[in-house]
């Protein structure tokens, strides 16, 4: 077994736990790697429904419906290394029915005090961003992969990711926003599961769980080449013209 796989269980028999499930009734032969959370299905309806197959002890209450439930999910977390030095888990603000969602890295040092997303310089420029497009901070929602400040503002690690993202998933999820806006290389890859750079793939739409997903500049890249304002508010705009589309 490696040790993803082992991550894999460890996350998911915390987060039974947390939901207060103490018993397994699966046969040997039916365990399979299991997901950190219930997987539910999009589309019409799609909240809160389970996939063909999931265990039965996971009733449609057991899983998350409301922000507040994910963070209690949570809690004071230790799944992995980044709590001995964080001060604040940032879980996310704004609107819990946006319909754009923006997610970045992580927090950095301004995040970690305040816990809160995007407060420092980065964040300033993203709210005169969101105010460009004709929008404020409470119209949308922010958050980031990582909820704990890695050490330096360095990239997260994979066991790091692995112990976080699932929360995001679920964000996401309850959310349910029409657009994505990926911010930076690393949110981009880790939503989209590619190695590509931003500039590869800046400017386009993607797809995630069925969701459109633009990835642009991250604030804190645009602070240091200010050049590239104007490649970032193209995509911006792209964004812009897919909403009212949907409206």
């Amino acid at each position: 077994m490696n040790q993803e796989t082992v991550n894999n269980i460890k996350n998911y028999l915390i987060y039974l736990k947390e939901t207060g499930v103490n018993e397994l009734p699966v046969e040997l032969n039916a365990i399979s790697t299991p997901s950190p959370f219930p997987s539910p299905l999009r589309g019409e309806g799609g909240r809160g429904k389970k996939l063909a197959g999931q265990a039965s002890y996971l009733s449609e209450k057991e899983a998350p419906e409301t922000l507040e439930d994910v963070r209690r999910m949570i809690g004071d977390c230790k799944r992995c290394g980044l709590y001995k030095k964080r001060k604040n888990i940032v879980f996310g603000s704004g609107n819990e029915k946006a319909e754009i969602v923006f997610v970045g890295e992580a927090p950095g040092g301004d995040e970690d005090i305040q816990g809160k997303p995007f407060v420092g310089a980065a964040g300033q420029l993203l709210t005169k961003i969101i105010e460009a497009m004709g929008l404020k901070r409470e119209d949308v929602y922010i958050a980031n992969i990582i909820k704990c400040r890695p050490p330096n503002n360095r990239n997260p690690l994979e066991d790091e990711i692995e112990a976080c993202e699932p929360f995001l998933k679920e964000q996401l999820r309850i959310i349910n926003p029409k657009i994505i806006c990926a911010l930076g290389t690393f949110a981009a890859q880790t939503l989209l599961k590619t190695k590509e750079k931003i500039t590869s793939i800046r400017g386009k739409f993607y797809t995630y769980e069925g969701i459109k997903l633009m990835p642009t500049f991250h604030p804190a890249y645009l602070l240091r080449n200010p050049n590239d304002k104007k490649l970032a508010w193209e995509d911006v705009q792209k964004i812009m013209a897919e909403y009212s589309l949907s409206i």
